[in-house]
């Protein structure tokens, strides 16, 4: 049995991918460019996959919304999952629950995780 225990490779482009963490952090294209140094256009071509950014301008569109270039190429170690601009987004919310509601919330996903793995052990 082969497992992936170290890498998930997604097959989402770098654009996708772009525009998922741009969407994620609520940015524009407009407001991206603008914290890029760089106009709407560029940041089009990037999330179109007609234009790919150099190694440094990578680095820092992740440095700006707070991922990795690992993520924004579909290379996420599975350890990093908090990279995830997407599930990043989840856990805050859930961090931003009120004390019950979040240990309810908690206590719910606890029980379908143990759930989930008796099912598959039988």
């Amino acid at each position: 049995m082969v497992s992936n225990t170290y890498y998930h490779v997604d097959m989402s482009t770098f654009g996708q991918k772009l525009t998922t963490c741009r969407k994620a952090k609520n940015l524009s294209q407009k407001e991206l460019a603008k914290l890029f140094v760089t106009s709407s256009t560029t940041i089009g071509k990037y999330e179109r996959d007609e234009m790919i950014p150099s190694i440094e301008a990578a680095k820092k569109l992740a440095e700006i919304l707070d991922t990795t270039v690992g993520y924004l190429i579909g290379e996420m170690e599975k350890d990093n999952l908090l990279k995830d601009p997407v599930m990043l987004k989840r856990l805050q919310d859930i961090a931003n629950l009120p004390e019950q509601d979040r240990e309810s919330l908690l206590l719910t996903i606890d029980n379908f995780i143990k759930a989930t793995k008796l099912k598959a052990i039988q």
